[in-house]
């Protein structure tokens, strides 16, 4: 059961709506089942004689009566409004149940107290089988505007109780943190210009993803632009200095041809322009770090920045863990973008479900995660897909993503927990679709019988408690194709697999062979690094994040557009 509080100024205007055919002719029977006084509400949708300006002017009464005692201004956003809706599935309440969950609803809310004689006016209108919208006007009896802060958490965890009296599906719990849902407007637009996603959620996306590449706040803008979003910021009037902005999608525009804005907070919490500042320093191009030398490092370093992620959710500090995740999840775009394999799809969706787990009511400590973050960016800018290291990397985040679930649902972040887990799920499918052919070309090239005795003893001196899980393992044949790839680059094969095996435990490890695989492959090459370090590099090249298209257009675009856009 989901509620949904806000507040407007116009009472008329919503009972017109409430009473009305609605946008698509889609409601039906609407009328009233709950109010502050049944006998003394009249019902448009019962009584053929009562009038919606009748509705308005007896809730309106004593925002009237404080309209005079303020000369003539009525109280700002008097108008409380809050739909309930049961959750897919659920059976339908009846109209005596649904009064039941608006009595409770506005008692939890602070609108009416039961008993309380001075509570403000409200009704709830039922119009469809499976919510009401609940309205009230916030001026009490007594002249005084009700305690409504936090209302919609109260009457969040009061729906929470309703369910489990009702038998109905148990919702997750929020804390606040998440975004906004499109509203039915912004749905009913979607659908009939035949898109899949609302223009809000298409740009939390877009404003997503180009965070997650960008290293500074006019890199952030400049690549928005070059999408065709529309950018406008606000600008402090003493300093000048930018303390908003809004996106408009290309093409969504209302009925008098201007620009939808939508601003950075009310696309994600974590959008705004304050909180993308704490993740993106000013940072001058010339001082990243390239690896034209050796292409395979930003996957590499990707990889060690997600083990030491992992052992960060289990340090005990909240802060630095909620920066890592944060940091995560701009990864996974990231992760995303330098892939070309079939298994891309599976990383988008991924990165799209990660970002309900990437935020809490813990304040993140960025500063934390800057390895994570920055070689996540160095992926955005990354020219080839290395095999096996692009899998070690994949195979990382399979188990933070998973490590992501638990972190949040120990702490009680109930919807976190389950967008991690939906995004664990889409990064184990594209694993078991891109491992089989890796796993099996390393097996092909494995190194003679000799070496591969020779590597056994090296298991059984190093990792003693789990030498025969690890030799019967389906993927000690790619192992031993790995150890020899890691001996000619200078690591000792019993020395690293006791490096890489006591980093974290092997017990819960179905495959531990394929665990130690790609621990190992994410290794350093020793010999390759004591070359860089004999010769001087000198110079910089400069680097464009390359940005895929949307999977979904952008509103309102023609099809020749939509090419040159891409």
């Amino acid at each position: 059961m989901v509620p949904d509080a806000s507040t407007g100024s116009d009472s008329r205007g919503l009972i017109v709506y409430l009473f009305g055919p609605g946008r698509r002719d889609e409601h039906t029977d609407p009328h009233i089942v709950a109010a502050w006084d049944m006998a003394g509400a009249p019902d448009p949708g019962r009584d053929p004689a009562a009038t919606y300006s009748q509705l308005a002017k007896r809730l309106d009464h004593h925002a009237d009566l404080r309209t005079r005692e303020l000369g003539g201004k009525k109280p700002p956003q008097h108008v409380w409004h809050c739909p309930v809706r049961t959750a897919p599935g659920d059976r339908y309440l009846t109209d005596a149940e649904w009064a039941e969950v608006a009595r409770r609803i506005v008692h939890a809310a602070g609108i009416a107290s039961e008993g309380d004689e001075m509570a403000c006016r409200w009704i709830a209108v039922r119009h469809a089988d499976d919510h009401i919208h609940i309205m009230a006007t916030t001026v009490r009896a007594d002249g005084r505007r009700p305690r409504t802060h936090r209302d919609g958490q109260r009457a969040q965890a009061e729906c929470r109780k309703i369910e489990a009296e009702f038998g109905l599906r148990r919702l997750k719990s929020g804390d606040l943190t998440a975004p906004r849902t499109p509203t039915g407007a912004e749905r009913a637009k979607a659908e009939r210009q035949g898109q899949a996603v609302t223009a809000r959620q298409w740009l939390r996306e877009q404003a997503y993803a180009v965070a997650a590449a960008v290293s500074s706040e006019a890199d952030y803008f400049t690549v928005l632009q070059s999408l065709g979003i529309k950018v406008k910021t606000r600008l402090g009037p003493e300093t000048g200095d930018v303390i908003g902005y809004s996106l408009a999608a290309p093409g969504d525009t209302n009925a008098a041809g201007e620009p939808v804005w939508y601003g950075g907070s009310k696309l994600a919490p974590d959008l705004s322009i304050n909180r993308l500042r704490e993740r993106l320093p000013d940072q001058e191009v010339a001082d990243r770090p390239q690896y034209a030398a050796d292409p395979a490092e930003p996957w590499r370093h990707a990889t060690t920045a997600i083990h030491t992620a992992h052992s960060v959710l289990d340090s005990g500090d909240d802060a630095a863990a909620q920066g890592y995740l944060a940091a995560f999840g701009d990864a996974l775009y990231n992760i995303a973008s330098a892939t070309t394999s079939p298994h891309r799809a599976e990383l988008r969706a991924a990165a799209k479900a990660f970002n309900r787990a990437r935020r809490s009511a813990i304040r993140a400590d960025h500063q934390g995660a800057t390895a994570l973050r920055k070689a996540g960016k160095e992926l955005a800018y990354a020219s080839s897909e290395p095999g096996g290291l692009a899998i070690a990397l994949l195979f990382a985040t399979v188990h933070l993503a998973r490590a992501a679930a638990k972190w949040h649902e120990q702490r009680g972040h109930e919807q976190q927990a389950t967008a991690a887990e939906e995004a664990f799920r889409h990064l184990q499918t594209g694993y078991q679709q891109a491992v089989p052919p890796v796993l099996a070309d390393l097996a092909r090239r494995a190194p003679r019988a000799a070496t591969a005795r020779r590597f056994e003893q090296d298991v059984r001196v190093a990792l003693p408690d789990h030498a025969d899980r690890i030799l019967a393992d389906p993927a000690w044949a790619a192992l031993t194709t790995t150890l020899a790839h890691a001996e000619a680059a200078g690591h000792t094969p019993r020395r690293l697999l006791a490096e890489v095996g006591s980093e974290r435990e092997l017990d819960s490890a179905e495959h531990p062979a394929e665990v130690l695989n790609w621990r190992i492959t994410a290794q350093p090459n020793k010999r390759a690094q004591a070359a860089r370090g004999r010769r001087t590099i000198s110079g910089a090249s400069s680097v464009s994040a390359t940005l895929h298209p949307p999977a979904t257009p952008p509103m309102g675009m023609r099809p020749e557009e939509r090419g040159r856009h891409r």
